[in-house]
């Protein structure tokens, strides 16, 4: 059995950095052994969800730009499965969530920066997920909602954002947090503590929400993580650092 986990996924420099998060990735790694992975990429976005139907090794996508030759030498070769495809296609259709097949796309630094640093070897099928960002808190729920229960079958969901993600407003070479920061992701945990999903899926009306989520794409991942693992779940916090002042490598486990 393995949890559903919200990861911060930050800067592509995550890839070939070795600090103290990139160390918590390669530890959660060789902790967590699943048989297939399901990843929610904020790096992709769609209005209807939309499946990678990838059964060969996946294209590693370089979207971002300005960063060293190392990075984009890199290559992650993980596969896909259709076994595992069919198994989310039925579970979102059964809940009435409208579902496509993409065949081309490859992974997007969303998901092989944090798979790179967790499973080297690739060597674990993987399913990426698109996100539609204009929907609901609650919606978001929802679609993680109808992967409940995979966990029981070794099947990891990985919804893959930021909870503090205001590129703006970074600072490059702080390594302190600004207060705003923080104040934003105590709030939430402390939601997620009490369980208050109401509150949760208000989320806008949280200390400085704005400034941390100036747009949502980086932060339904998490209410799909949540909704994966369960109303009765007891949600962890099993990473918390910061970088650039305004980068919030919060991590959950649900």
């Amino acid at each position: 059995m393995v949890p559903s986990l919200f990861l911060a996924h930050g800067s592509p420099m995550l890839a070939i950095e070795n600090n103290d998060y990139t160390r918590f990735l390669k530890q959660l790694g060789e902790y967590i052994k699943p048989k297939a992975i399901v990843i929610f990429t904020a790096h992709w976005e769609s209005d209807i969800l939309t499946i990678s139907d990838v059964d060969g090794v996946y294209e590693t996508i370089y979207d971002f730009y300005g960063f060293p030759d190392e990075l984009y030498a890199i290559k992650y070769p993980a596969k896909g499965s259709a076994q595992y495809v069919s198994l989310l296609e039925k579970r979102f259709t059964d809940q009435g969530i409208l579902v496509r097949k993409d065949t081309e796309r490859g992974l997007d630094h969303g998901s092989w920066t944090l798979l790179s640093r967790m499973y080297p070897q690739a060597d674990i099928p993987v399913v990426q997920v698109s996100v539609n960002p204009y929907l609901s808190a609650e919606d978001q729920y929802k679609i993680g909602q109808s992967l409940q229960g995979l966990g029981q079958e070794d099947i990891l969901v990985i919804g893959s954002g930021v909870t503090v993600h205001y590129l703006r407003m970074v600072n490059w070479g702080q390594k302190t947090p600004e207060p705003w920061a923080v104040a934003f992701d105590d709030w939430l945990i402390e939601k997620m503590q009490n369980k208050d999903w109401d509150g949760l899926f208000h989320y806008e009306t949280a200390p400085n929400a704005r400034l941390a989520v100036p747009r949502p794409e980086h932060f339904v991942p998490f209410f799909i993580a949540m909704g994966a693992g369960g109303p009765n779940t007891d949600a962890k916090v099993i990473h918390r650092s910061y970088d650039l002042g305004t980068l919030s490598y919060l991590c959950m486990q649900f």
